[in-house]
């Protein structure tokens, strides 16, 4: 059933254009708040960061496995040479007179020299790896920080951009009290729940015959029927129901 049309007086009905026109700033403002470009960039760097803290973390990682093995190799060699030293400063002091001990001695010089190669050989090749792991690493790190003063700057470009329109929401939304004050309760409640239902736009002006709100031109029968209503009668759009407001623009 269609429901009655609703009566108001004319100035509260070009009222609403005024409240309109606020409410309209104040929903874009909350769009480009919400739709700032830094905030799509922080999104795409954030997970470009999450990728290469992962890379950095599973490089440390690497680095600090070699560390361990390169202490471990270090400690080897050490042993050794230790022990072959040892042994070189006996027979070099005389202290191994039996023949055969000499020989014995002289074969596991041999021995630990070998071994000392090996075990040499052995850590060169960590302290390489440790070199490549390490470089690794370093550029993972400063990619990482090349990203976190990116996100910084941008960061602080988000901040001002908010700052400078949750400021302009204020003062545009202090106004909407007054340009809503002695209209009368019945048009506010038709045009709120009109605006909540029609994306926000709830009431336009008629301007050159056609609906603000639709953006449609009336036709005859419609234009007939705009004409004909009353100057206080609160007239909606057949199309698309917003308000539709009445003025010298509208070709009427």
């Amino acid at each position: 059933m269609k429901e009655p049309p609703l009566k108001a007086d004319p100035t509260d009905q070009l009222k609403l254009l005024d409240l309109q026109a606020i409410d309209s700033k104040v929903a874009q403002l909350r769009h480009r708040r919400a739709s700032l470009p830094q905030l799509k960039e922080l999104a795409t760097l954030g997970a470009e960061r999450s990728v290469v803290l992962d890379r950095v973390r599973d490089a440390r990682i690497v680095v600090d496995d070699l560390a361990v093995e390169q202490k471990k190799a270090d400690a080897d060699v050490e042993q050794v040479k230790v022990r072959r030293t040892r042994d070189r400063e006996r027979m070099d002091a005389g202290l191994v007179t039996n023949p055969k001990d000499l020989q014995r001695m002289g074969h596991e010089l041999e021995s630990l020299e070998r071994r000392v190669s090996t075990l040499e050989d052995a850590e060169l090749e960590i302290m390489e790896r440790m070199e490549e792991a390490q470089a690794v690493l370093t550029r993972a790190e400063e990619e990482l920080a090349g990203l976190d003063r990116r996100v910084a700057d941008l960061e602080a470009e988000r901040d001002q951009a908010w700052r400078e329109i949750d400021a302009e929401l204020e003062q545009v939304g202090g106004s909407r009290e007054a340009a809503a004050e002695g209209i009368a309760p019945e048009l506010i409640t038709l045009y709120e729940r009109l605006r909540e239902s029609k994306g926000g736009l709830a009431a336009a002006e008629i301007r050159a015959r056609e609906c603000g709100g639709c953006r449609l031109s009336l036709d005859h029968a419609e234009l007939a029927r705009v004409k004909a209503a009353a100057p206080d009668e609160v007239v909606r759009c057949e199309e698309c129901s917003r308000i539709m407001i009445r003025t010298s623009e509208s070709g009427l």
